[in-house]
């Protein structure tokens, strides 16, 4: 397990090994949510000589480790791709030189989707195209139809993993190749590869206070220092969380199901949120005195519009259905008080 001491990882690692499964960590952080009996590899999965050793004997690998987040500009892209690009293709190497052929899990994203599906009024399906910076600027916030002279505006579809991949940012590109790198890796050796595409994840470890928190850890570090959770545009951005529970075990049953296929799958909850509702549910886990949320009207320009899955594909071919009810999510999360800052 590359990245097991992290925030999804350190999840991971405690489900399977309350399945009984033996698990050996590689992660270059602090250990600290890991139990005494897991086995932990100190390092950088950049470094081949210590990923030779933490792959030694293993019969199955699942790739966590990361570099997370939309980042702050394109000055991030350098250390996107030194960790996410190059430590996955170290990885690969290593594997390939071993002469492995176990299964392989990647933690993957939706951020690979960009828009995701989307229909028009008079064209049907259409791929939405890249939000224009002066569209945004003047609060037109939805996306519009690619079609020449319509314009529409879009209403957002479930995406399925057959959906064509339109990644928006350093980092979702990063995350394709990831993809990219693991399919190759697995036509040449004839392993099963397994790529988890995330959709929002939330929950106890979740790092905060960093440039690359995700939306819910900023509004809950907001909130946690009596300030309005700021909701970027106007808080009808469609999302799909996923508690890190559930995450876990799609994990767990993609290492160690029965006849899993290789591929792509969704996993989310089914259920679609907007931005705003995040930030509403956890004010009001806070009590009747948390602010509300502010709606500011700021945007970034690589964020996308609507980005919800389709989770059938999951619960056919994994077995996996989300089972943490949104609102006991969002209330654990929004009371967590011990320190989230471990690694993605």
């Amino acid at each position: 397990m590359t990245g097991g001491a992290g925030f999804v990882g350190s999840h991971v690692v405690g489900a399977l090994r309350d399945g009984g499964a033996d698990v050996r960590v590689l992660d270059r952080s602090p250990a600290e949510w890991l139990d005494a009996d897991t086995e932990l590899v100190e390092g950088d999965v950049r470094d081949a000589a210590v990923v030779r050793g933490a792959v030694e004997d293993v019969d199955a690998v699942c790739h966590q480790a990361a570099k997370v987040g939309l980042g702050v500009d394109f000055g991030d892209a350098t250390d996107y791709v030194s960790h996410n690009d190059t430590g996955t293709a170290v990885l690969l190497d290593v594997l390939w030189r071993r002469r492995f052929t176990g299964r392989l899990v990647l933690a993957s994203s939706m951020v690979v989707y960009g828009d995701g599906r989307s229909r028009c009024p008079a064209h049907g399906l259409v791929a939405p195209p890249p939000r224009r910076a002066e569209d945004l600027r003047a609060g037109r916030f939805e996306a519009r139809c690619p079609v020449s002279g319509c314009w529409a505006e879009l209403a957002w579809e479930p995406v399925t993993e057959d959906a064509a991949t339109d990644p928006r940012n350093v980092y979702a590109a990063t995350k394709l190749h990831q993809e990219h790198l693991c399919q190759a890796w697995g036509r040449e050796t004839g392993a099963t590869v397994v790529a988890l595409r995330y959709h929002n994840v939330y929950g106890p470890r979740m790092p905060r206070d960093t440039p690359y928190a995700g939306v819910a850890s900023i509004f809950r570090s907001a909130l946690a220092a009596g300030r309005a959770a700021p909701v970027f545009e106007d808080g009808r951005q469609t999302r799909d969380f996923v508690h890190v529970r559930d995450v876990a075990h799609a994990n767990v049953l993609a290492l160690t199901g029965d006849g899993v296929e290789p591929g792509a799958y969704n996993v989310a909850s089914g259920t679609p949120r907007t931005v705003g509702d995040i930030a509403s549910a956890l004010a009001a886990a806070g009590g009747p005195d948390a602010p509300r949320p502010e709606i500011t009207g700021q945007w970034r320009l690589g964020d996308v519009r609507h980005i919800v899955a389709s989770p059938r594909k999951a619960a056919d071919g994994l077995g996996f259905v989300a089972a943490v009810p949104f609102e006991e999510g969002m209330a654990e999360f929004a009371s967590e008080r011990s320190p989230a800052t471990a690694a993605p």
